[in-house]
């Protein structure tokens, strides 16, 4: 493991160098001086990320065993913790921004992207209703807009379309789901009566992500109305608009009352993309609220090239994309666009007397606590904006571009070698694949796949995750990070065959 150097300027004497006076909680001198140190800590750790284990290789609770078992009475220097960081901390972290980590989907940072989240941080402000903070309502309203032009979204979808739409930024993709279904519930409820809950019906396919899932959870939509479409490798696990029609003509009969679907742009096993366009055409003659997942990808579609997944859009409700995971603007940042606020902001609106204000009373402005689960709200906008004028549309295409030729040069990369498979087609920039059935002869395929992975991880050099689907265990090369070049791709296919050599050698 890497040690980094605290600058001698800032190296810990024993004795505390910080104002301790409850008085001076916030000494601009002192935050000065500190937040010095810290940035520097932290260019000293992506210089030299790479030292580092990408996937922790710690035992559960090991912190218990090395920290106290209560806080301490006095104060402690900010030497002293960041060694302390470096040492307890950093061993139990799985490194997100390593140029090795292949894992799950990006959770990507940029200089903007922390530099925007430092900003936020300072400045501290609470924006829940437009009267708390005019700047962070105003500005998230304009920067949801730049970013729905960018991915050509539908007038429909913004605040200067004219037509009522509008975005939100929410933490995360279940809180954009959960918002949505609760919209959708109650603005069939009040058609239907509320006595007519336990009826409602939603839909999603088996690669729909588990967040899906947790939201219907916590709607108060029964689990047992919850229906999860099979998918089949002839529709490359896309979710069937027959099946689906199928199922819904099923319930309507059975007098369920068909609710909400969710479609995605980009599961998270294989980033299959759902025929938006032919589901959207069979929902419409029910009144299902159709909400598009797209995470991950969302973020390619700043790229022309990709926002042909998006056809049928149009006549969606509601989509969501975390720029979080491809749009380098840090945890956490969902942004979602709705046609029909309204229908977040009846479902979700609180007006209690200490937070009226004649803004509000006169309805001239946006409150975005009553498009969200909670009250209060960071200042993510400011964070999205940095990002956007910090690298310009243009560069943000080109990095996007950069990932998916890695993409391609690791997907042909395992195309050359017989032992290997793609077993998914490549959408976007992770590739889907295995050590063949053709190469292992009578042995268990996915047992030894999955044992291949255990085998790569716990060697600490690169990271990469597994999906299972129709019944084959696939090894998922997921490519974002920031930091990220064609020699970490080159390395990578290196300790993939090395280990698999190891492993076909032994057996």
């Amino acid at each position: 493991m890497g040690t980094m150097k605290i600058n001698p300027e800032h190296e810990f004497d024993g004795q505390l160098s910080i104002n301790t006076s409850s008085s001076r909680l916030l000494d601009p001198e002192e935050f000065r001086r500190q937040g010095h140190m810290v940035v520097d800590f932290l260019a000293d750790y992506f210089q030299n990320i790479e030292k580092y284990p990408v996937r922790s290789q710690v035992e559960p609770g090991y912190l218990k065993k090395i920290l106290p078992d209560s806080a301490p009475n006095k104060p402690e220097p900010i030497e002293k913790i960041l060694e302390d960081v470096e040492r307890d901390i950093f061993p139990g972290l799985t490194h997100w921004q390593s140029p090795n980590f292949f894992a799950y989907f990006p959770c990507t940072s940029s200089t903007a992207g922390i530099l925007g989240e430092m900003l936020s941080a300072g400045l501290n402000v609470v924006g829940f209703s437009w009267i708390a903070s005019p700047a962070a309502t105003e500005l998230e309203s304009i920067v949801m807009d730049w970013l729905g032009k960018m991915i050509n979204l539908p007038k429909t979808y913004l605040f200067s379309g004219g037509h009522g739409g509008g975005g939100v930024i929410q933490g995360t993709t279940c809180e954009a789901m959960l918002c949505t279904i609760v919209a959708a519930r109650e603005q069939m409820l009040e058609k239907v009566g509320r006595e007519n809950i336990d009826k409602l019906v939603v839909y999603a396919s088996d690669q729909t992500h588990v967040s899906f899932e947790k939201a219907v959870k916590i709607s108060g939509i029964k689990l047992e109305n919850f229906r999860i479409i099979p998918t089949t490798k002839d529709t490359e696990f896309a979710l069937d608009p027959i099946s689906l029609s199928r199922i819904i003509e099923q319930d309507i009969k059975s007098g369920f009352i068909p609710l909400f679907m969710c479609a995605t742009i980009g599961t998270t096993s294989t980033t299959v993309v759902d025929p938006l366009k032919l589901l959207c055409e069979i929902t419409k003659d029910y009144g299902i609220w159709v909400h598009v997942d797209a995470a991950y990808a969302g973020g390619a579609c700043i790229c022309p090239e990709f926002q042909h997944f998006l056809d049928g859009i149009e006549n969606a409700n509601s989509f969501s994309f975390n720029a979080h995971k491809w749009l380098f603007s840090n945890l956490d940042c969902c942004c979602l666009w709705v046609k029909d606020p309204s229908a977040l902001t009846n479902a979700l609106s609180t007006r209690p007397e200490y937070l009226r204000n004649k803004a509000t009373d006169t309805e001239q402005v946006v409150d975005y606590k009553d498009w969200q689960l909670s009250l209060s709200r960071r200042f993510r906008a400011l964070k999205l904006w940095l990002v956007l004028r910090s690298y310009g549309i243009d560069n943000l295409r080109n990095f996007i571009r950069s990932h998916v030729k890695m993409a391609k040069h690791f997907e042909q990369l395992v195309s050359i070698d017989e032992r290997f498979e793609i077993v998914a087609p490549r959408n976007f920039s992770m590739v889907c694949f295995r050590v063949s059935p053709l190469a292992l002869g009578n042995k268990q395929v996915n047992k030894f796949n999955m044992e291949l992975l255990e085998s790569i991880n716990s060697c600490g050099n690169i990271h990469m995750t597994h999906a299972l689907v129709g019944g084959v265990y696939m090894i998922r090369f997921a490519i974002a990070a920031p930091l990220t070049e064609y020699k970490h791709i080159d390395m990578a296919w290196e300790v993939i065959c090395n280990h698999a050599n190891a492993m076909l050698d032994a057996n």
